[in-house]
């Protein structure tokens, strides 16, 4: 549902603190070394908010697209980022773009507020070519996720979330829309914040990948397409002569695990 709401303008402000810059860095890092954003490469940004990220990713030299149900937020995005990035009102569980059609799509701190998460990382991999990051506040981890989300996240609204999620759960989720992929996962932020002024240097020593007991987790996985196309030999009608036996350019004879039994049926 897209839907209108007041900004409260206190959120940007509360990133200036010295502990939720300290915090933000943390997010920014577990993002980079999953997401791995390349110059040059189409990238959407689902639930962009105000435009936090997006601006994050056009500075790593990323061509930036963002969807966002709240009309308040795409105009302070748009005022952000002017001509930078291409906004669009929609819902993380209707994308309004076509299959494949970007190199990376993320999802951060965006599926707690999702009607359907499932849903929302089903179209993330439809539209993605090349992998997704999905960024999201751990329901398990040490410190309260529900305080994290409310002060620093999407949340201007300053509500708490619809629906936290926990890492096994969308391990699973990934699981079933993708067999066998490989995850790569990892956690920040493993403090409350007001410790940061004392535990910035511990925490940035403390292990990333691998680790679930951060506030904030991120996971990254490529996406492969279900299609291919493939040559194969057309088989000659009868009472028609060919010269040659040469397959025709660019059949498509099925799924990737059907391969051998349309050869076999096809002789």
């Amino acid at each position: 549902m897209l839907y209108h709401e007041d900004i409260n303008p206190s959120w940007d402000d509360g990133r200036k603190s010295s502990a939720k810059r300290f915090i933000q860095s943390r997010e920014e890092k577990l993002i980079l070394d999953l997401a791995f954003p390349r110059a040059g490469e189409r990238l959407l940004d689902v639930g962009c908010g105000t435009g936090e990220h997006l601006l994050f990713f056009r500075n790593q030299g990323c061509s930036v697209t963002g969807v966002e149900a709240s009309f308040a937020r795409i105009e302070a995005a748009k005022q952000r980022l002017g001509h930078r990035a291409d906004i669009h009102a929609g819902r993380a569980e209707e994308l309004p773009f076509s299959d494949n059609e970007f190199d990376i799509v993320t999802l951060i701190a965006s599926l707690e507020f999702a009607e359907d998460p499932k849903k929302a990382i089903s179209e993330a991999i439809r539209v993605s070519r090349n992998r997704v990051f999905m960024g999201t506040w751990n329901k398990y981890a040490i410190m309260n996720p529900r305080g994290a989300v409310k002060d620093i996240s999407n949340s201007q609204s300053g509500e708490s979330p619809v629906n936290l999620l926990g890492g096994l759960q969308l391990v699973h989720w990934i699981r079933n829309m993708l067999p066998s992929i490989p995850i790569e996962w990892g956690s920040v932020i493993f403090f409350p914040f007001d410790w940061y002024t004392y535990l910035a240097g511990i925490e940035q020593r403390m292990p990333i990948r691998k680790n679930p007991f951060g506030a904030f987790l991120g996971f990254s996985f490529p996406v492969r397409t279900s299609y291919r196309t493939i040559q194969d030999v057309i088989a000659v009608p009868r009472g028609v002569h060919s010269k040659t036996r040469q397959p025709l350019q660019g059949v498509a004879i099925g799924m990737k695990g059907e391969e051998n039994h349309c050869r076999s049926s096809s002789s």
